[in-house]
């Protein structure tokens, strides 16, 4: 799978994870020249875990993510679909309960998690809307989502600098540091096609977040993007 569509078939996606999990955050570290752990620093203050929370870490691949949030004493669940991926993140944390699981038909209750958040996977949901909903169907009351995302850097002269990294100098990269370089080929495209700031915080409104807003980070090349479930009644 190299292509980014519109119709993304989950098992070609996470077939192409599991085929880049070995090297997956060496190759993330080398492709964003060292921003990703700053980003995770930054997605890390968002969530704010607290001791004795559920914190849901959806797309957490192989629990890098997962990491930070459970120095504050929080119960993390890292998920994802690529098995590949939660083999890789077992062996190298074998204490964190590492769920298999689809994000648009989550497999835990209603109204479970503190927080729920996914960096860098949202975009490779078939169904956008559908994960964002069960996000919010699994957060309690009260309860926040972080997501953080590749975005649309906002100034326009460094916008084209950019799309010209991913298209022209991202495959090369990927090919010698990535055991799957075709994976992030289709990982380029995804970027281009996804939507900016203001249309995915639309999207969250859509299916019931409330106080949503957006943080560029890195000029807009990531958008960290919050929300919080109503508390009814």
């Amino acid at each position: 799978m190299t292509r980014a569509s519109l119709d993304k078939q989950p098992h070609e996606v996470a077939e192409m994870f599991d085929g880049v999990a070995a090297r997956y955050d060496l190759t993330n570290d080398v492709l964003s020249l060292g921003q990703a752990r700053l980003w995770r620093k930054e997605v890390d203050r968002a969530v704010a875990a607290r001791p004795a929370e559920r914190v849901l870490d959806l797309a957490a691949g192989t629990g890098t993510s997962s990491l930070p949030f459970t120095r504050s004493g929080a119960y993390v669940v890292p998920c994802d679909f690529s098995v590949g991926m939660l083999r890789e993140g077992k062996k190298r944390n074998p204490w964190l309960p590492f769920t298999a699981g689809d994000g648009t038909r989550l497999p835990f209750a209603d109204d479970v998690f503190d927080a729920v958040t996914i960096s860098f996977g949202l975009r490779n949901v078939q169904d956008t809307d559908a994960a964002l909903k069960e996000l919010y169907r699994v957060t309690k009351p009260g309860g926040r989502v972080v997501i953080c995302e590749f975005s649309e850097p906002t100034w326009a002269p460094f916008r084209t600098v950019y799309t010209e990294y991913l298209m022209r100098a991202l495959p090369p990269v990927a090919r010698a540091v990535s055991s799957n370089p075709d994976a992030y080929v289709y990982l380029a495209e995804s970027i281009r096609t996804w939507p900016n700031q203001p249309a995915l915080a639309a999207r969250l409104q859509g299916v019931g977040w409330q106080k949503v807003a957006w943080r560029n980070l890195t000029g807009g090349i990531v958008a960290m993007h919050r929300g919080y479930k109503p508390i009814e009644g």
